[in-house]
């Protein structure tokens, strides 16, 4: 089952990412993917003010993974675009099971080291304001949280 959302601003997806937050659960992961520019790292910072972290939000892509540890739960970004499928495991599964919230951004380069249950979301931008959200829920407690939210 798929789910869509059309976002007109940066504030729908700003909210959006609240709403889904507001359904967040331990070992939680989030799978972004899109071209650049297309919101994923604004979806992480509407997320991450949800979850009352308070930290500036950037995009890991020369870290990799940023933590975020002060939040009603801990959220661990991840920016996997420097990545490849061969490279050397560098520790994300360990992420998967820390009790926090995973988000990674640029997730289908490293398809092999996702977790079996997970929300893939789509973004894909329409023109300058506009994205479409593509959802895919995979597990039920993903597919209950896109029923939930969208």
């Amino acid at each position: 089952m798929n789910f869509k959302y059309v976002s007109k601003n940066i504030d729908d997806t700003l909210t959006l990412a609240e709403n889904i937050e507001s359904e967040k659960f331990p070992n939680m992961v989030i799978c972004l993917d899109g071209e650049l520019g297309s919101g994923k790292t604004v979806f992480v910072k509407g997320f991450a003010k949800a979850l009352g972290i308070e930290d500036n939000i950037t995009s890991p892509t020369f870290n990799i993974i940023k933590e975020y540890p002060n939040g009603e739960l801990p959220l661990y970004h991840m920016d996997v675009y420097r990545l490849d499928e061969v490279d050397n495991d560098i520790g994300i599964k360990d992420y998967y099971k820390k009790g926090g919230v995973t988000i990674i951004e640029w997730s289908e380069i490293i398809k092999n080291k996702l977790p079996k249950e997970r929300l893939e979301i789509v973004f894909k931008i329409v023109d300058e304001n506009t994205r479409i959200l593509l959802f895919n829920p995979i597990g039920q407690e993903y597919v209950d949280l896109c029923e939930t939210v969208l």
